[in-house]
């Protein structure tokens, strides 16, 4: 009898040793915690993550790991959630885009609260953190076109991801893991509604929520709980349920422990959904290429995928009151862009959402779908941007890899620059040890030693 799904990729999670792991993937795995940090740091005084913190805080539970920024300590699974929400607030950490897209940085604190509350090493972290991105990117590959393409936002895929994560940072055995995929995924379905249309605090809820899950669902599997073993295969598993897509179960376990799936992920240079990144990076170039003067543009004709004009250019994208919807307005990045220069979270706030700059900007931008980016998408993620300014020029970019992409990664100067501008509540000092420590993780003996260094 053939091993379930599940069941092969708890045995990944449980067999993989620091030694295996290649060291352009561990490389990876440290930047993209210390990337992660940043972002959490910067959203610490955020609205929706104060209101977030003292949720967590009422909530009360066993102080077993510190949130990061805080210093309070409570359970695993809360303090997994407020951790992931912090890191995923301002949609400034990581993206993978290819049937489907992730954030597989929201999984981290998957491994970070259970390694820290068992002593763990930063080799041990880095193990986790490896398991996160290995499954998570691999789900992205398995569904054709991606369940987001038919209405799931890909928290439903963390769901999976999560628990074998935690259950590994955790000491589980086998059966446990797979038990434990098996109770989170039977539980974590999410609506793609909540990235659509008028945007709530929810558009950052998501993938946290189904992070927390599968802390929740490790812990319970951990006391001999049982949960289904072919919650992919079996009968209204996953593959028959979500049935108006192709799947290719093999997607989900090829290359697992052999091909690093992790240095193909990208990191974001602006705080905005993933599509907007190519028509920014194509504005900024065009604007400082040919000296463009906002105040001389006539027009702006961004021509994108037909997900990009629907979902990131509805009309309530032209009008947006609060930083979910700006960021996930194409109109406003672009407007932004052209009006200063750069794209950066200080662009998100209250004040900002009403520059009457960018507002005058506004309803001189059009978005359109075409029918070859769409045929590109989304191995080419292609955007072209014409400006036309008063006087009666017109200059045209076609952007295929935003930077930040694998194709264009940051430097390790570029990445710490975005993680001091990020950490800027901290102090100099501060800063570089949490850098420093986070280069060197896998010389750390104990992980809880680094929680403290990101408490302000």
């Amino acid at each position: 009898m053939t091993d379930s799904i599940s069941r092969r990729m708890a045995r990944f999670a449980l067999d993989l040793t620091y030694d295996q792991i290649p060291e352009p993937a561990r490389r990876e795995a440290k930047r993209f915690l210390l990337d992660s940090i940043g972002c959490a740091l910067a959203a610490l005084d955020h609205e929706d993550m104060v209101q977030a913190y003292e949720y967590v805080r009422r909530l009360g539970g066993t102080e077993e790991a510190t949130i990061i920024g805080h210093g309070t300590k409570t359970n695993l699974p809360n303090a997994a959630l407020m951790n992931s929400l912090l890191i995923r607030a301002m949609d400034y950490n990581d993206i993978y885009w290819v049937n489907d897209p992730s954030h597989p940085s929201d999984i981290i604190p998957a491994a970070l609260a259970p390694a820290e509350f068992r002593g763990l090493s930063g080799k041990d972290l880095i193990v986790g953190i490896v398991i996160a991105y290995e499954l998570e990117m691999r789900l992205c590959h398995a569904a054709e076109p991606g369940i987001r393409e038919v209405g799931w936002h890909h928290a439903s895929l963390t769901q999976f991801v999560s628990p074998l994560v935690a259950g590994r940072m955790l000491g589980l055995s086998e059966d446990e893991l797979v038990a434990a995929c098996g109770i989170s995924g039977s539980s974590h379905f999410t609506l793609g509604g909540v990235v659509a249309g008028h945007l709530t605090n929810m558009k950052n809820t998501a993938d946290p929520m189904a992070t927390e899950a599968g802390v929740r669902a490790a812990l319970l599997a951990r006391t001999g709980y049982s949960g289904p073993v072919e919650v992919f295969e079996g009968k209204e598993g996953v593959f028959e349920v979500i049935g108006n897509v192709k799947w290719d179960p093999e997607k989900i376990l090829s290359g697992l422990g052999e091909e690093f799936l992790i240095t193909r992920c990208g990191y974001k240079a602006f705080p905005t959904e993933a599509l907007t990144h190519q028509p920014i990076t194509a504005v900024l170039e065009l604007v400082a290429e040919n000296r463009i003067d906002p105040s001389e543009v006539e027009s702006v004709l961004v021509e994108t995928t037909t997900r990009g004009a629907d979902i990131l250019s509805d009309p309530s994208k032209y009008e947006p009151r609060t930083k979910e919807t700006a960021d996930h307005s194409l109109p406003y990045c672009i407007a932004v862009a052209i009006a200063k220069g750069n794209v950066l979270p200080s662009d998100f706030t209250e004040e900002a959402l009403a520059d009457r700059r960018v507002w005058d900007l506004l309803p001189k931008i059009k978005v359109i779908a075409d029918e070859e980016i769409d045929r590109l998408f989304p191995a080419v993620k292609r955007a072209i941007v014409t400006i036309k300014t008063v006087d009666g020029r017109s200059f045209t970019k076609v952007e295929d890899h935003a930077k930040g992409r694998a194709e264009r990664p940051l430097t390790d100067s570029e990445l710490i620059d975005k993680f001091n501008a990020n950490a800027h509540s901290f102090d100099e000092k501060g800063r570089g040890l949490i850098v420093e420590a986070t280069l060197d993780l896998e010389r750390l003996e104990d992980v809880s030693s680094y929680m403290k260094l990101l408490v302000r």
